[in-house]
């Protein structure tokens, strides 16, 4: 009775119990509103816009308020030249410069900044995904963990179960001391994994909340992932090779960048306002304007250089861009490969359990009259844990291999 009344007390210490249950997407949202890297981009976003803003106003007329003033004493013939100095002098202006600048060169420069801010939507998209994928990889891991957990205590409870019948046999003599003590033994190595199950969930479940950013130590059910192999896009459209469009892009605009700077530039300026030096100071109201025009002649030959430069850079896009492609195109037949296989293996398996279960009925019910060896029993059950085992992992496995795929689908 002592014996049956501990069993029971350390079933109830391992229940499998959890106030509350959360989804996948329930942390996948948490992840990325905690997430700084996306905080970070989208800033950086907003600041690419603002400094598009920026250039637009730098290319309006620039108004600018100068004042001055100056006085260089001359006593008893010592002081400064008056002819240099004017002995006083006295000015307030407001000036007016405008850059002359072509159409095609100012969109160039637009562009300029337009690419960087649609390189960092892309970089963003791209970290969207990486957390995403990690996420989702540690919450499959988790929830491997829990239902190994629920799986391990079921066995116990069965085991359980059965162990009172077989107390009875014993003490009625129909099954030796030995075989009781055997199965006892199967009993004590279940209700050790249940033990170490739970840790590990714990472990894996506390990572889990690391990712998403959260603080909360409570532990909660997880409900099954609800993954579905996704239908990737043509590579062509994949935010994975945008880059290198963008990167075709830059190099194009850097390119045009660097012929306009071999342009002529021109500016206009004038003012208006009070400059005197007091011969006259009721008229020394006026304006004045003027222009600057510079035009390169000889540099030296650097304009090639740079254009060499940027054909360099070209060309290391391209085998980038093919290096990528090829890689792409074999992780994903390897990945639709590996899926393929392992839903061929859950047949299997089904089957396997389906003749393992019906074993350990057929050997509970011999056993009841005592037509059963108890190693057969114990192998049976030990044989139908294996495969239930092999059944979650191939199913972790699958989930894992079908988040892997779905990465790539942006």
């Amino acid at each position: 009775m002592k014996r049956i009344i501990g069993v029971i007390v350390l079933l109830l210490a391992y229940t499998v119990s959890f106030s509350q249950t959360y989804n996948l997407d329930h942390y996948i949202e948490l992840a990325e509103k905690n997430s700084p890297l996306l905080k970070d981009l989208r800033n950086q976003v907003s600041s690419a816009k603002l400094d598009s803003m920026r250039l637009r106003a730098g290319l309006r007329p620039q108004v600018t308020g100068t004042s001055a003033g100056l006085f260089a004493p001359v006593i008893d013939g010592f002081g400064y030249a008056g002819a240099i100095t004017n002995v006083n002098t006295l000015s307030a202006l407001v000036g007016v410069n405008q850059q002359i600048i072509g159409r095609n060169y100012r969109t160039a420069q637009l562009q300029t900044i337009a690419l960087q801010q649609d390189s960092l939507i892309n970089a963003s998209q791209l970290s969207v995904q990486d957390l995403k994928k990690a996420v989702i990889g540690q919450y499959i891991t988790a929830y491997g963990d829990l239902e190994q957990l629920k799986f391990t205590q079921t066995i116990i409870e069965l085991l359980d179960k059965e162990e009172q019948v077989l107390k009875k046999l014993t003490q009625s003599n129909v099954y030796r001391q030995s075989d009781y003590l055997a199965f006892l033994v199967t009993l004590k190595q279940q209700q050790i994994q249940l033990m170490q199950a739970r840790i590990q969930y714990k472990s894996d479940f506390a990572t889990l909340n690391y990712l998403a950013g959260v603080t909360d130590t409570a532990s909660v059910a997880l409900a099954e992932p609800k993954i579905d192999r996704g239908v990737l896009p043509y590579p062509e459209n994949s935010i994975f090779f945008r880059k290198f469009r963008l990167d075709s892009l830059r190099l194009a605009n850097s390119n045009a960048l660097i012929d306009y700077t071999y342009k002529p530039k021109a500016t206009i300026f004038a003012d208006a306002g009070y400059n005197t030096d007091f011969t006259q100071p009721a008229k020394n109201f006026g304006s004045s304007f003027g222009f600057n025009i510079s035009i390169p002649i000889y540099d030296g030959g650097q304009r090639g250089l740079l254009h060499k430069k940027v054909q360099l850079q070209e060309e290391t896009r391209q085998y980038y861009k093919f290096f990528y492609t090829r890689q792409y195109r074999q992780q994903i037949d390897q990945l639709n490969q590996q899926i393929n296989e392992t839903n061929k293996l859950f047949a299997q398996i089904d089957e396997q359990i389906k003749y393992d279960e019906a074993l350990i009925k057929v050997d509970t019910e011999l056993m009841q009259t005592g037509d059963l060896k108890i190693a057969d029993l114990i192998l049976a059950i030990n044989n139908y844990l294996s495969v239930k085992n092999l059944f979650m992992q191939t199913t972790v496995n699958k989930l894992q291999l079908v988040n892997q795929l779905n990465y790539w689908n942006k």
